[in-house]
C-alpha cells in the first residue's frame, strides 16, 4: 500500500520528557521508542509523519522543535499538531493533574488555555478547536511552521494520497449507480 501511496502513518508525541510523558499518558509508549516506530516505518518504505500533541502551553510546548527534529532525522516527511482540547469532563481531570504535577504552573497553564480559547476552557468550533487562536495560539502556529521548514518536513495539510481506487460502501440500489 504504501509504494501505491495509498497509506501513511501518523505517530503522535506531544513531548520528548519521559519523566512528564508518563504522568500525561501512564500506559502509553514512551516518546524515544515511538520515535523508533518512525524509523521502523521508514526503513519499511512506509510514509510516516509526527504529530505533535497535545501541546500544552507552558508544559509541553517548549518541546515542539525537538521532536519535530528527532522525527525529520528518523525519516518522518511530514507534521501535523493539536493543541489541547478540554472538552466536557477533561477540564475537571485535566486541571486535577495540573494540581497534582505542575501546581506552580496550574493558573498559569490555564489562562493561556483560555487566551486561545476566547476566555473559555474549551471552543468546540471546527477549525479553531484544534488549534486555537489569539497572540499565544499564533506563536505556536509560526514556531512549528518554522520548525517544519527548519528539517524538511511537509506540513499535514499537504498530505496527499491516492484515494482513487477507494469508493465508499453504498447499498444495493434499484436506482443502479446513478445516485
Amino acid at each position: 500500500m504504501a509504494r501505491d501511496g495509498l497509506v501513511q502513518v501518523f505517530v503522535s508525541i506531544g513531548t520528548w520528557d519521559n519523566r512528564l510523558a508518563s504522568t500525561l499518558e501512564p500506559r502509553a509508549t514512551a516518546p524515544h521508542r515511538r520515535m523508533r516506530i518512525i524509523e521502523n516505518l521508514h526503513a519499511a518504505g512506509v510514509p510516516c509523519g509526527v504529530l505533535v500533541a497535545p501541546i500544552i502551553p507552558a508544559v509541553t510546548d517548549m518541546h515542539i522543535e525537538h521532536v519535530l527534529e528527532q522525527a525529520a532525522a528518523s525519516g518522518a516527511n511530514i507534521a501535523g499538531y493539536t493543541v489541547l482540547r478540554l472538552p466536557l469532563e477533561l477540564k475537571d481531570l485535566f486541571r486535577e493533574w495540573l494540581h497534582l504535577h505542575v501546581p506552580d504552573r496550574a493558573e498559569h497553564v490555564m489562562s493561556l488555555i483560555r487566551q486561545m480559547r476566547g476566555g473559555r476552557d474549551y471552543d468546540a468550533r471546527f477549525g479553531l478547536r484544534m488549534r486555537g487562536e489569539g497572540p499565544y495560539a499564533d506563536l505556536i502556529r509560526q514556531r512549528f511552521a518554522l520548525a517544519c521548514r527548519k528539517h524538511g518536513l511537509s506540513r499535514s495539510r499537504d498530505l496527499s494520497l491516492d484515494c482513487s481506487r477507494f469508493l465508499p460502501p453504498r447499498p444495493p440500489s434499484p436506482q443502479g449507480d446513478l445516485f
